[in-house]
């Protein structure tokens, strides 16, 4: 069955369920807080939560999505085996306080056993721990006995609060001979019931309406209902990749099956996108497109192709997904003009990119690009860090990414100071008082502070007014400025007990800590206020520095004790940190390490925090941050007998409030030097 046929027959089999069928949204989201459209609820997220109205009860679509970057996807899987895009269709059908649990169930068997005739053997279907309802049902509609899973599995929530509920998948048996389990049984179908209220205190409460939200992956369909193992071996894909093959006059091979993969992909994501209103550029969803477009560019350069490349494909896109998205025939001259100018651009790009890179190889003393240079092309010549490491992959050279990092960092602190808010200004502020922020590990103290300084639109004023964005210094704050690797905090200002501003961010200059935000009220230098803190982000953000002392130790523990901390960003409940080892971490390894963090949260180790002479804390045996300074007197972290580390920050005083630790990742980011990430507490749970 093609893809074609199979958007076909999903659509008619839910409009004869009573369905409402709906065009797919945009994938530029009416949502703030996202770049694209990456899942087929966005565009329902109103209705969902319950603020806005549902035109029907009954929906059903096919959701064009983006997932490119970020937490949604990692870019450099795609094109590396069958399963990763940046472009994908989900399938969906939609309750909205219609029907429930049973027909959910009933028509998603229904439609796969009896309509699409998948064999009911090669399917499992997994339930929540909680949902007695649905596993029975499973007994009933399939005479299938559930999986039972956590919430990591099978909960669905919009957030912290809010909305959520129990979900069921059903997975395929692509066949015993796969080795790896999660190549062998792919989920192909998730049926989300949102029947709670979760409130703050984590309390769940019925639903007036109950709402189901259903999501399958097109790729996926299309790879099980024409038995191929890879999607990119379905018709949709091979019919770009014949084209792919015809342009560049190469035919594809193991050897380059990568880069034919990685040009069908991105060629949708840039054609799609185009198509819908994004234009590529240097900022936010644009600067996605445009990192996509010049990676297809220069898969097409390794093999063997100069010159245009999707601007002459983006016709075979039309032909095979044109009859199911008439804007992409629609947009065909606006789509192939703005490819053919990135195409133009980053051709010039490259050539005097490239210029810059091979007079700096053979000055090389190592097989490590240093981060200066690699900044240099980026900053100058408009390369991604991503083109540098894969031109330089194919000469077993790597960069140093730490160096481009910092190189970034400096560039940005050299930008500010053209701009409101900036170091540069605040610096310049030469009878500006230090601020006594030593209440910041004590946040639940009352302060009364003094307005000192106020900073809008790059100039210093004595008052503003509500609305405006401004920074503010006090001459005392329980604020926590951001520093050593920990994020500020944010909470607001209050004054006559009212809220005059709420601050979003908190930095340091120095020693004066600046706060950030937006005005509710006016606010004059000289005024009187009361600084106060989110303490649910504050206590998330002290859980996660206690446990990256915590992944410090561990590291030392199972790799060795020349294990060192090469840097880090301690966030809500995230962790990243560097760390000096000379390999990859092995699986059992990152498992043992993750193990031995639970464990000690587990025992609910006290947590010391003490002030000594500096002296006096390397006799103690406190770790110190390679290339920091510290002073005379010095603050000391000591859990257990596990950790003890000298460290400014806040932190918890019982290792039991973290919760949870989950090591999410650990990869290379330059010679010599690995980064964890690493979520704790709420996001681990």
């Amino acid at each position: 069955m093609k893809y074609n046929d199979i958007r076909t027959t999903f659509l008619k089999y839910f409009e004869s369920k009573g369905h409402t069928i709906v065009p797919s949204a945009s994938l530029i989201p009416n949502d703030p807080t996202l770049l694209f459209t990456v899942a087929g609820m966005v565009p329902w997220k109103g209705i969902l939560q319950g603020t806005e109205p549902a035109f029907a009860k009954r929906v059903a679509d096919v959701q064009k999505c983006i997932r490119a970057g970020g937490k949604h996807n990692d870019l450099e899987e795609v094109g590396f085996d069958g399963r990763h895009h940046t472009f994908f269709e989900m399938l969906g059908n939609w309750s909205f306080g219609d029907y429930f649990k049973e027909g959910a169930l009933e028509m998603s068997w229904d439609l796969l056993t009896n309509v699409l005739k998948l064999d009911p053997a090669k399917l499992r279907v997994t339930t929540h721990i909680s949902d007695e309802e649905s596993t029975e049902l499973w007994r009933k509609i399939a005479g299938k006995e559930a999986i039972r899973l956590g919430d990591k599995d099978n909960w669905w929530s919009a957030g912290d609060t809010g909305p959520c509920g129990p979900c069921t998948e059903i997975f395929y048996d692509f066949g015993e001979d796969i080795e790896n389990e999660d190549d062998r049984w792919v989920e192909i179908w998730n049926d989300v019931f949102m029947q709670f209220d979760k409130d703050a205190n984590g309390n769940l409460t019925l639903l007036p309406k109950k709402n189901v939200d259903t999501g399958a992956g097109l790729e996926r369909w299309g790879a099980l209902l024409q038995g191929k193992k890879d999607n990119f071996d379905t018709d949709l894909f091979q019919g770009l990749i014949r084209a792919t093959e015809d342009l560049v006059g190469v035919k594809k091979t193991e050897e380059n099956t990568p880069s034919f993969k990685i040009i069908a992909d991105h060629l949708r994501a840039v054609g799609f996108a185009i198509a819908d209103g994004v234009i590529p550029s240097n900022t936010d969803r644009g600067y996605v497109i445009r990192r996509i477009l010049r990676r297809a560019m220069r898969h097409g350069q390794m093999l063997g192709h100069k010159g245009a490349l999707l601007s002459k494909l983006y016709p075979a896109l039309i032909t095979e997904m044109g009859e199911a998205y008439p804007e992409l025939e629609k947009e065909k001259t606006k789509v192939i003009e703005i490819i053919q100018n990135e195409e133009n651009s980053f051709a010039d790009m490259l050539q005097n990119g490239m210029k810059l890179l091979e007079s700096e190889l053979p000055k090389l003393n190592t097989k490590v690009l240093p981060g200066d240079v690699a900044f240099k092309l980026f900053d100058t010549y408009g390369f991604p860090l991503d083109l540098t490491q894969m031109i330089l992959r194919d000469r077993n050279i790597e960069v140093d990414v730490a160096g481009f990092e910092k190189a970034m960092a400096e560039q940005k602190e050299r930008s500010r100071a053209d701009t409101k808010g900036t170091k540069t200004l605040w610096e310049s502020r030469t009878n500006l008082e230090d601020t006594q922020d030593g209440f910041k590990y004590n946040p639940e103290t009352k302060l009364e502070s003094k307005v000192l300084s106020i900073l809008r639109d790059g100039q210093f004023v004595e008052s503003a007014k509500s609305g405006e964005e401004v920074e503010v210094a006090l001459d005392k704050t329980v604020f926590y400025g951001t520093q050593g690797g920990q994020v500020g905090d944010s909470g607001e200002l209050l004054k006559d007990g009212e809220t005059v501003m709420i601050v979003s961010e908190t930095n340091r200059v120095n020693n004066v800590v600046i706060h950030k935000g937006v005005l509710k009220s006016d606010l004059s230098v000289g005024d009187v206020v009361e600084p106060v803190i989110n303490s649910a982000i504050r206590q998330q953000t002290a859980r996660a520095h206690t446990a990256a002392h915590l992944l410090q130790a561990a590291l030392r523990q199972v790799l060795n004790d020349d294990v060192e901390q090469r840097g880090s960003k301690v966030s809500p409940d995230s962790v990243r940190f560097d760390f000096s080892f000379g390999r990859a971490m092995t699986t059992e390894e990152k498992q043992a390490v993750e193990d031995l963090i639970n464990k000690w949260i587990k025992e609910d180790l006290p947590v010391a925090h003490e002030e000594m002479p500096l002296e006096e804390a390397k006799a103690k045996g406190a770790m110190a941050l390679f290339g920091e300074k510290y002073g005379d007197t010095v603050k000391v972290i000591t859990a257990g007998d596990v950790s003890c580390e000298l460290c400014g920050g806040t932190h918890i005083y019982h290792t039991g409030e973290i919760i949870k630790a989950k090591i999410n990742k650990e990869k290379s980011i330059s010679s010599g030097i690995r980064r964890i990430t690493m979520s704790v507490g709420n996001l681990a749970e």
